[in-house]
């Protein structure tokens, strides 16, 4: 993908597993971050670790392994929060707890921290605008957009204009 009038290329390898767990994550991390040579690494996860149950300090634990093990390894880490949901309004709560528990991790360790919960959701009610999904638990193809543009605007475009 070449970066908007940037003359800069960036390869983008999205090694995201659906129905994963962020122990998965972690657990293919070394191969499927360090191994690949990764410049950064834009971590998402934890909606399907809140649906089967898990609290916010495991998930977090989880993050913050590949946060620093990116550090580590030289590699940028980038921390995003979790969309909301529509139609699920019990899993809003264990998601905003998620997602202040990861903003304050990335705060910690001054790294980005992508708010994609806010986003895609309507602030009124914190649910997710229904323009972007079609069951209400996943994104559809406008919510991808909306998150991948969020992604570019938010940080990939301030990467691409600082880099030589």
């Amino acid at each position: 993908m070449r970066g908007r009038g940037s003359g800069v290329n960036v390869e983008v390898l999205n090694r995201g597993v659906n129905g994963d767990l962020t122990s998965g994550m972690l657990e293919r991390f070394s191969r499927d971050v360090v191994d690949e040579k990764a410049d950064y690494v834009i971590i998402l996860g934890g909606t399907n670790d809140i649906g089967w149950g898990f609290d916010s300090r495991t998930i977090v634990h989880n993050f913050t392994s590949m946060y620093d093990g990116a550090r580590n390894k030289g590699i940028g880490a980038v921390a995003c929060s979790v969309p909301s949901v529509l139609g699920f309004d019990e899993l809003i709560p264990p998601r905003l707890d998620l997602n202040r528990a990861i903003r304050r991790e990335a705060e910690e360790r001054k790294m980005p921290f992508l708010d994609l919960f806010t986003a895609t959701a309507d602030q009124r009610n914190k649910r997710l605008l229904e323009d972007y999904s079609a069951d209400g638990l996943h994104l559809n193809s406008k919510g991808y957009e909306r998150m991948g543009k969020y992604v570019f605007d938010k940080w990939l475009k301030v990467i691409l204009e600082h880099t030589p």
